[in-house]
């Protein structure tokens, strides 16, 4: 469970946010007058008063403390230029709106940039950078499928682009180094089933346009799981059979976000809604066969399958890409043969 510290002008308010966020985070809650004892750890949450002198001076100084990597962030009233202003002037590294709700604070500190960082410097740190599109995306997406607001397509489209063209440049392995070291499950999963389904169109020479649709697949085909309980996502265990009646709910949830979202293509719909779909008519939801499912899903339910494999998880160790291959193969009628077969050169790439 991670850890934060609050901090609040309002001893009666902290206590409450407590109780709220108890679910999510070992908290603890500190008045401003405390500052001085208090040592800044990596997450830290702050609610005051935004206009008065004497509270942002002390605090100012007391945030200058904060770790390299470590996240402030303050929470404002929705639509307030001021206080937003007032924040980031202090030394907030992001925002959250009032009032504050425990799990969508969850899914915003699962999606930070430095989550994914190696402790080492160097190539991966640099490559963390240069992909915090995606993972702006994702925390994007997610929050906003838990709050019913609306998501920012301007903000995927970005993602679409920054992750093809990393994958370009860098290959399909560095990404995978990095990525699996998001604490986040589903977030780690979403970005390796995105680099993976864009590496495989860049195999079977697809354009950058189609990249892009894969991209998009790949980013949002796990967004029902935003409504999915967290401790059921992050289960650091196999789940079973309750808890796997409930997560295979994510592909109708997933339809129900997109439904409202603005702009957003039949074929994105289609791959969230049936990327668990088998040609044997095996699958979920709808046990859908052979010609009834796209050739789009057909290629990013490879994706999603060899990602899971190839994923850090606390309970298993990721499967090399030749093993991970071999599970491909042995599904049988289950995937597309074709494309299987023209898997194998991106899967014997990956060590």
């Amino acid at each position: 469970m991670n850890r934060i510290t609050v901090i609040s002008d309002s001893v009666e308010w902290a206590s409450d946010l407590k109780v709220r966020l108890a679910q999510y985070f070992e908290t603890e809650c500190f008045h401003l007058d405390e500052l001085p004892d208090v040592a800044l750890g990596e997450f830290t949450f702050v609610d005051i008063n935004l206009i008065d002198p004497a509270q942002i001076s002390s605090l100012k100084r007391w945030l200058k403390r904060r770790p390299k990597n470590g996240q402030v962030i303050f929470g404002v009233n929705r639509g307030s230029h001021l206080e937003s202003v007032q924040a980031y002037a202090i030394g907030a590294t992001d925002l959250f709106p009032r009032p504050v709700d425990g799990k969508l604070l969850r899914w915003k500190l699962s999606g930070g940039i430095s989550s994914i960082a190696k402790s080492s410097a160097g190539s991966a740190s640099k490559f963390c950078e240069d992909i915090s599109a995606c993972v702006n995306a994702l925390q994007n997406m997610f929050t906003a499928a838990i709050s019913g607001a609306a998501l920012d397509m301007q903000l995927l489209k970005a993602a679409t682009a920054e992750i093809v063209a990393r994958i370009e440049e860098e290959g399909l392995a560095p990404f995978l180094d990095v990525v699996r070291n998001h604490h986040s499950q589903t977030y780690q999963h979403c970005l390796i089933v995105t680099a993976v389904a864009v590496s495989f169109g860049q195999h079977l020479g697809f354009s950058n346009a189609d990249k892009q649709r894969l991209a998009s697949g790949g980013l949002l085909h796990d967004i029902g799981k935003a409504r999915i309980p967290i401790e059921i996502l992050e289960k650091p265990a196999p789940l079973n059979e309750a808890e796997i009646a409930i997560m295979r709910t994510h592909p109708e949830l997933g339809l129900e976000v997109l439904r409202e979202a603005p702009a957003v293509h039949p074929e994105m719909l289609d791959v969230v809604l049936h990327h668990h779909e088998y040609l044997d008519g095996s699958g979920y939801p709808h046990g859908l066969r052979a010609n009834e499912i796209s050739d789009l899903v057909r290629t990013v339910t490879i994706a999603d399958i060899y990602g899971a494999l190839m994923e850090q998880r606390s309970y298993k160790p990721p499967l090399s890409g030749a093993d991970a291959y071999q599970i491909l193969l042995d599904m049988g009628p289950k995937l597309d043969k074709d494309l299987v077969r023209e898997f194998r050169p991106l899967a014997q790439s990956v060590g």
